[in-house]
């Protein structure tokens, strides 16, 4: 085939041409019940093309996206709100601590009890003790752990954060923390959950629930002196 042959096959499969075509040969479409079947049309009385099962078709494809979407939305809804709650009634938990060795138990409980989480954790930098029941950090080892100096919080799995959970720490696939400031002058400290489950704490999910319950157990600490 020459280059002027072939250009006028390429001709016809512009959608013009097809155009065209169909117009002045209805009888090819209309006579083919096996191409009319495959493109979801059929022939209505007076040789009409009834566009119907192909209109129905994607009506129903698109109901089906928005049902589907719309479950999407309620689950999420529905599980922002079962977290909410939980983490209000984390913060009653919190606010009936006694003492810090009391504060850091109830951390550890509610996140298994209302969180179905692996352990939580009170971490703070100090040079002596910390207080009873809390993780013992270096200095700086709060921005080692976080990333930064300039990050508040870290949703994730971070390997520098495993001695946190102690002898639980072969259980933790993935972790949320946030930075604690505690004390006039002001001391590092880290709220940390961990999660036995790799999907449980993501890069990509918010820490504002976390984050509000960090506030909590820092003003609750202030409660006593750190001695």
């Amino acid at each position: 085939m020459d280059g002027s042959q072939g250009g006028i096959e390429e001709a016809r499969l512009e959608p013009a041409a097809v155009r065209r075509f169909l117009s002045d040969n209805p009888e090819f479409l209309t006579g083919d019940d096996g191409l009319l079947g495959e493109l979801g049309l059929k022939v209505a009385a007076g040789n009409v093309v009834e566009f119907a099962p192909a209109a129905m078709a994607r009506v129903h494809a698109a109901h089906q996206r928005e049902a589907t979407q719309r479950q999407q939305i309620e689950e999420t809804a529905r599980a922002n709100f079962s977290a909410q709650a939980q983490t209000h009634g984390a913060v009653v938990d919190v606010l009936d601590a006694r003492n810090h060795s009391d504060l850091a138990a109830r951390v550890d409980e509610l996140a298994q009890q209302r969180f179905g989480l692996a352990a939580g954790v009170v971490a703070l930098e100090t040079d002596d003790h910390p207080p009873a029941g809390w993780r013992m950090l270096v200095e700086g080892q709060v921005d080692m752990i976080l990333g930064g100096s300039q990050r508040l919080a870290r949703m994730g799995f971070a390997p520098t954060a495993l001695g946190l959970f102690g002898d639980r720490a072969e259980d933790i696939k993935s972790m949320a923390m946030v930075r604690l400031a505690m004390w006039e002058p002001s001391r590092q400290g880290l709220l940390a959950f961990g999660s036995a489950d790799p999907g449980g704490f993501t890069e990509d999910m918010g820490a504002e629930l976390v984050a509000f319950l960090a506030r909590v157990v820092e003003r609750t600490a202030e409660r006593w002196p750190l001695l």
